[in-house]
């Protein structure tokens, strides 16, 4: 098992980051910010993504500024808090070929949490992006976490994943990528 995410061992899955939640979420503007700035590293990097929307007909879509840098075709509806419970999260996984998953979203504590405990059962190798997640309180978020690292996922930040995603300076990616860091 690699300890260093790689770009091209990698899946960026944004769990549930919609309009109806977002704004009840503890620095939820900062979670949704590093975000933002990962999914544009991501696409950058051609690393793939999904985005998962928990009954949007009753949450809302994915918020404005996380849409405007998303593929559409990779945003995957559910009902079920964990995202492993849906077929088409689970088939978009599987075409990934991804071992590395890198997750963000909302809530810590409950779909983000579900999620990455079917994904370590399942053997991926799971880094959450401690400053990309949020719940409406500061400690269901630190639950949240604590419960995942002891399950084994790796707490990880924007910053560490992007740096180590590119892995070297000095290229057009890495001049891409700084505006996004500074």
């Amino acid at each position: 098992m690699a300890l260093r995410m790689k770009a091209e061992n990698s899946l960026f899955v944004i769990v549930d980051v919609q309009e109806r939640l977002a704004p009840a979420m503890f620095k939820g503007e900062e979670a949704i910010s590093a975000n933002v700035k990962l999914l544009q590293a991501a696409t950058i990097l051609n690393v793939p993504h999904i985005v998962t929307e928990q009954y949007p007909a009753g949450i809302g879509g994915t918020v404005p500024q996380l849409a405007a840098h998303m593929s559409k075709e990779n945003v995957v509806e559910k009902m079920s808090f964990s995202s492993m419970e849906e077929p088409a999260f689970v088939k978009s996984l599987e075409l990934s070929d991804a071992r590395q998953i890198v997750v963000s979203g909302m809530e810590t504590h409950v779909c983000v949490l579900q999620t990455v405990l079917d994904l370590i059962e399942k053997d991926y190798q799971v880094f959450v992006v401690e400053d990309a997640v949020a719940s409406r309180t500061a400690k269901n978020k630190m639950l949240g976490i604590e419960r995942m690292r002891q399950a084994g996922a790796q707490i990880v930040c924007a910053e560490m994943v992007m740096f180590e995603w590119l892995g070297v300076s000095g290229t057009e990616n890495f001049k891409a990528i700084l505006p996004l860091i500074k």
